[in-house]
């Protein structure tokens, strides 16, 4: 009977410190951490005027109701933020004009370059040709059926690129980088980062870097593939216009333009959320080449039949973004479209005399840079014939 009181005994104890474990587990008192009960505190005796305002009362409660998480009230407007996105906007459309002259410049000097080192070529090639015929037949035969297989496909490949044009091959490469990132999206340890970099925000801590990165951001590939077609569709107009230096600049900064429009509405409206697109430099680049050529024929592809001016086209884009931005439209980002349309009608009437026709004096200084003051005349530094 002694063992047993002795075993109940302890079954009694192990129960007793097992609920005490228990209890300690998510407590951090160090009261029930020893097994002592923790003392309640006294009431705190009010100091103040028993005769309390019921306004004050009200205002508190209102205090506590906005910086509740789950309160529905818009966060509080803070048009200071956008001072940094306005100065990085000025700066960052400095430094893309000012950039592709200089890309310009070295473009026109390595086509010259390599148009004087081909005609070289060609009157050695005069007089060693039969010996060339040779030296190559032999060489061919030496090769296995692989190595003439892949020979064979990239002049295949060479010949289809030859035959894009110069707006078609620079779209090729934005369209690649669009598509890079898409596929980014698709990595779930990177969620973090292109959420941070890849979506432009006012209310975020990273407000500029992704002004720039947002433009080449897409989440849908039905948005990806829309906003491309559109801009593979101009993309011929366009840089036979504008070159493919000066559309570049354009389109960067037409993007960047466009984002810190929707800043400035979507701090205005109180209405923060992040977007993400190419839409606002698309929509650029076919302002631009609608105010250029207003009397152009556009058509719908899957309305053939339909068939409108460019200038009637822009009006009606413009006239849409315009609606849904009264309205509160959230499924586009109208301000980013309006801003894209504002620039590059902007950029045509008053832009291009404005930056493009005065880049002479940094493509000299360029010149200087890299030739000394004692070089010819810089090639590209003068007049240009487009726009």
């Amino acid at each position: 009977m002694a063992w047993r009181g002795f075993i109940q005994w302890t079954k009694e104890e192990l129960c007793s410190s097992s609920t005490l474990f228990t209890k300690t587990r998510f407590s951090l008192h160090p009261q029930q951490r020893c097994g002592f009960r923790k003392a309640q505190r006294k009431p705190e005796i009010q100091k103040e005027n028993p005769e309390q305002n019921p306004a004050a009362d009200l205002g508190e409660a209102a205090a506590k109701k906005e910086t509740h998480p789950g309160s529905s009230v818009p966060p509080p407007r803070k048009p200071g933020q956008l001072f940094r996105p306005l100065v990085f906007t000025v700066g960052f459309t400095g430094c893309s004009f000012g950039a592709a002259a200089i890309l310009q410049y070295e473009s026109v000097k390595f086509r010259v370059e390599t148009a004087m080192e081909e005609a070289k070529e060609e009157k050695l090639k005069k007089h060693e040709q039969s010996h060339d015929t040779a030296y190559w037949h032999n060489w061919w035969n030496q090769l296995s059926d692989f190595q003439k297989q892949m020979i064979v496909l990239m002049s295949v490949v060479d010949d289809w690129w030859s035959r894009k044009t110069e707006g078609q091959k620079t779209v090729m490469g934005i369209i690649a980088l669009n598509t890079v990132v898409l596929c980014c999206w698709r990595i779930p340890y990177m969620q973090r980062s292109m959420l941070k970099y890849f979506t432009s925000n006012p209310a975020s801590k990273t407000r500029c870097l992704p002004m720039v990165l947002s433009s080449f951001s897409h989440y849908s590939i039905l948005h990806m593939m829309a906003n491309m077609y559109v801009l593979w569709t101009f993309s011929t107009s366009v840089v036979s216009l504008l070159g493919r230096e000066q559309f570049l600049a354009v389109y960067l900064s037409g993007g960047v333009f466009s984002t810190f429009i929707s800043y400035i509405c979507k701090t205005a409206t109180g209405r923060l959320g992040p977007s993400l697109g190419a839409s606002g430099a698309v929509m650029t680049v076919l302002a631009a080449v609608c105010t250029k050529m207003p009397e152009a024929q556009l058509g719908i592809v899957l309305l053939p039949m339909l068939s409108f001016t460019a200038g009637t086209a822009l009006k009606a884009l413009v006239a849409f973004d315009t609606v849904g931005l009264l309205l509160g439209w959230r499924m586009l980002d109208h301000a980013a479209h309006l801003g894209g349309a504002l620039f590059g009608l902007w950029y045509i009437s008053y832009g291009h005399g404005l930056i493009w026709r005065k880049r002479e004096p940094l493509v000299k200084f360029w010149h200087d840079l890299r030739r000394g003051p004692s070089g010819g005349a810089p090639p590209g530094g003068g007049g240009d014939s487009r726009v």
